[in-house]
């Protein structure tokens, strides 16, 4: 009897190592940038976990743009609540150039499309993101006064 129990113990951990394992996977994510203006210069996108500063985001990448809509692959990314910052570098200096204000010059988006009205903010823009696969779509604009 006490063979048998051992045998349902050890099945039962197994289980919840198996369960646990599965909840940890990890995530394929794929940006969609849409409504990039033409084939100047780059575009940035930026994966953000706790906060919409860079140094609250895991990273990002910049790939040549093309006209329309573009697509980024995050590979490995754990499970969680992101958000996506992204921006079209269209003379290729590495920054999102902004005017005295603050106000950016160069198109821009965010995921949930946050910051269109006011300032964005890591709640309006974030996503869940669950394995195994996942996207989010994120629209460039021009800002505009007056929405």
């Amino acid at each position: 009897m006490r063979h048998v129990t051992a045998i349902r113990v050890a099945c039962l951990a197994i289980g919840l190592i198996v369960a646990g394992a599965a909840s940890a996977q990890n995530v394929t994510l794929t940006v969609r940038v849409s409504d990039v203006e033409s084939n100047e210069g780059q575009v940035y996108v930026g994966l953000c976990d706790r906060g919409l500063a860079e140094s609250e985001c895991l990273g990002g990448r910049f790939q040549p743009a093309r006209r329309g809509e573009m697509t980024f692959v995050f590979e490995n990314i754990p499970a969680g609540v992101y958000a996506v910052a992204a921006y079209h570098d269209v003379n290729g200096n590495g920054v999102l150039d902004t005017n005295f204000l603050g106000i950016p010059r160069e198109p821009y988006g965010f995921s949930n499309d946050a910051g269109r009205r006011g300032p964005p903010n890591f709640n309006s823009a974030q996503v869940p993101v669950n394995p195994p696969r996942a996207t989010i779509n994120v629209r460039l604009d021009r800002f505009r006064f007056g929405g």
